[in-house]
């Protein structure tokens, strides 16, 4: 395994409250000379006794600025000694505790006006933890228009002494602006109908970037809801007479630009966060699990609706890397890898030329410095090279004189020889902590990945993964949010339900299992009887008996990740027609329901929502094969080897035990047999593959 930069060794010497903690990020803090508390009533309860404001800082342990302020302030004596003052100081990991994140980032938002981001710094009353002031990252001296963070803890704490009547009525406020979150959802008899699926359609082309790709300038995300969703549009549309071209074109080259870019790890496979330019060429280097699971069902079903060699090699190289970077020894996937490494961003990843000649030989050297712009000017802070596609594999074959096969195979070669360097180096952090909600999209993806691949490997560490949550963060019919050190902490949110329960799903697509069809009725279950708002519809973050916290959040809207009332709609269609459980179906029209004006205003920004509007409006197909499971398995991957996003195809082999009624019910004959399912309507037995074959494509 990899030598780690030293934020994430163990600590020595004096240690604060966090050292007791499992998330990495607050081990990191662990030393400061900060009085850190971890959120919970021990520092609650302080303040309320000493009547201290209490600072919030929240963070996570990948992200740069988080360290920057760290080091300049919290490791800074003088500095934490005006905090442990004047403050009752708590340190949050914004990925353990999404809940408190989410609330205190819309508060900040409130509160200044501007967009939020990390570390968060909220400063809270202490007799009912609302806000009063807030912002972002706060230097250590006075500079880019903020204040020293010293100046600022003494200005907010004398507001806080002299204006406490002004604090009160302007907590009333915000409580009142935060009850009004929730519009009320549409009238049982407007239409659900199509219209904010075109509407959002029309809306990402207006915004697409038509030389890189993406959608808006920098800094540029993924966003792969977006991408997920337009490869659909195209799909539905491909057998008209003129079918939506243009959706396929801005999700390929979206997908194409960002595979070429420094976005992606030309070397080891996976992708960093964003891009800091429009052109996906310099990353912030953080590398997430959420992201990449995502990404990684992208680029599979792309290559499924393509056949883009491109596209098949950039799924291999991601799944490829979670398995050989996050793959924690238990089955589990951890969290990130850090931006930083020694103290500097991206210096892990980064050359020098002579570096590189230095290694290679001449002739791998010739094709590799070309390909990856070691021949032109740094890209990287003016003094060194991150590798990114500069041009073409044909065009390096026709100026060396040499085939496109020689040039691939060179650039094989030079990759493993420097990833083999690369590795030798002194590695970013790794967050080791294993969350729920990411490994269930990182399930999803390995599934989608290993039908499309024709990988089994793919589809082993998913089983595995499923098994590590199964096993650790599943008691008594509910989920744990995370999992370290031997110990499975916080009560789990909508997204860990949802994703995983959707992961799920696709598994269950790619290697029956009865034992995981079970779970996912048991999470299906635990979403209605715990999370659902029973008058108004959709589903609550945080489930009823979590702790009270001033705001109950209701989200529909994408973020990094889609959705969770989104990817909860989603899979609870396609469990509602799988099983015939109506419960599951009117779950998911109340959702659409509720979403209804966000949909209307802003579908765009609702992709992940559109695509569960679409299955609502016309049911997804569903086949389900049954017969001896080696019949049953090449009866499945023939037809996975079409893009059908709107097709789920189940093959239960003959000897699966504990099947619900509807599925038992598609009887084990004398041959295999498939069932074609439509809605609630069901075909007779269809007894060969060409005929299956044939009724699907029709």
């Amino acid at each position: 395994m990899h030598e780690s930069s030293s934020r994430n060794r163990p600590v020595n010497g004096p240690v604060n409250r966090l050292a007791g903690e499992t998330s990495p990020y607050l081990l990191q803090h662990a030393a400061n000379p900060v009085d850190w508390y971890p959120w919970g009533p021990e520092a609650l309860a302080l303040a309320q006794r000493e009547n201290k404001p209490i600072l919030l800082s929240i963070g996570y342990s990948a992200c740069h600025w988080c360290h920057v302020m760290a080091h300049e302030s919290f490791e800074d004596p003088a500095s934490a000694a005006v905090m442990n003052e004047l403050f009752v100081n708590i340190k949050v990991d914004r990925e353990e505790r999404p809940d408190l994140d989410r609330i205190y980032q819309i508060a900040q938002q409130m509160l200044t006006q501007r967009g939020g981001g990390w570390p968060l710094t909220m400063f809270l009353a202490p007799r009912d933890q609302r806000p009063f002031f807030g912002g972002t990252y706060f230097p250590n001296e006075a500079r880019h228009g903020l204040p020293a963070f010293t100046d600022l803890l003494q200005r907010v704490a004398q507001f806080y002494r002299e204006r406490s009547e002004d604090i009160v009525q302007q907590s009333a406020a915000l409580q009142q602006a935060f009850d009004q979150l929730n519009s009320p959802p549409a009238s049982g008899d407007t239409p659900l109908t199509a219209a904010p699926t075109h509407a959002a359609r029309e809306q990402l082309a207006a915004a697409f970037d038509g030389d890189f790709g993406g959608f808006g300038g920098a800094p540029k995300f993924p966003h792969p809801a977006n991408i997920e969703f337009l490869l659909r549009r195209w799909r539905a549309t491909a057998g008209q007479e003129e079918p939506d071209l243009h959706s396929l074109y801005m999700a390929t080259l979206t997908l194409k630009r960002m595979a070429d870019g420094g976005l992606f790890d030309q070397l080891g496979g996976g992708f960093a966060r964003y891009s800091v330019d429009q052109y996906w060429m310099i990353p912030h280097f953080e590398k997430m699990l959420y992201d990449n699971g995502q990404l990684l069902r992208n680029y599979a079903n792309a290559a499924l609706a393509t056949g883009e060699p491109l596209f098949k090699r950039i799924a291999a190289e991601t799944a490829d890397w979670m398995i050989r970077d996050l793959l924690a020894s238990e089955g589990g996937f951890r969290s990130a890898l850090d931006a930083d490494s020694e103290g500097h961003e991206g210096k892990f990843y980064v050359w020098q030329p002579e570096e590189v000649s230095d290694l290679l030989d001449a002739d791998d050297h010739a094709v590799f410095t070309r390909r990856f712009g070691l021949d032109r000017d740094a890209n990287f802070e003016g003094e060194a090279w991150h590798l990114h596609v500069f041009r073409s594999e044909d065009d390096i074959a026709e100026e060396l004189h040499i085939s496109a096969a020689e040039v691939e195979q060179r650039l094989a070669r030079a990759r493993g020889i420097l990833l083999d360097v690369r590795n030798r180096r002194i590695w970013p952090g790794r967050d080791d902590k294993v969350l729920t909600s990411w490994n269930g999209l990182a399930i999803g993806g390995l599934a989608v990945a290993a039908r499309a691949l024709g990988r089994a490997n793919l589809a082993d560490a998913a089983c595995n993964a499923v098994d590590f949550i199964r096993q650790h963060c599943w008691r008594d019919g509910r989920l744990l949010a995370a999992y370290k050190d031997g110990r499975a902490r916080f009560p789990a949110y909508l997204d860990d339900y949802a994703f995983l329960l959707d992961g799920l799903l696709e598994l269950l697509q790619t290697r029956w299992r009865s034992a995981d069809l079970h779970f996912a009725t048991e999470l299906a279950n635990a979403l209605l009887s715990h999370f659902e708002d029973a008058d108004s519809g959709g589903f609550y973050f945080t489930a009823d008996d979590h702790e009270q916290l001033m705001h109950r959040s209701r989200s529909f809207s994408d973020e990094a990740v889609p959705a969770g009332n989104a990817i909860a709609a989603q899979a609870l269609t396609r469990l509602g027609l799988l099983l015939g459980d109506t419960r599951y179906l009117e779950a998911t029209a109340k959702t659409l329901r509720a979403a209804w004006p966000a949909l209307q205003h802003y579908p765009h920004a609702h992709t992940a929502l559109l695509i569960a509007l679409e299955e609502h409006l016309d049911p997804p197909e569903i086949v389900i094969v049954r017969g001896p499971s080696k019949d049953t398995d090449h009866w499945r991957d023939e037809l996975a080897k079409v893009y059908s996003p709107r097709r789920l195809v189940f093959a239960v082999p003959s000897d699966a035990t504990a099947l619900p009624a509807a599925i038992a019910d598609k009887k084990v004959l004398a041959e295999t047999a498939a069932y074609v399912c439509r809605g609630m309507t069901c075909s007779a037995p269809v007894m060969s593959l060409s005929a299956l074959v044939a009724l699907t494509r029709s």
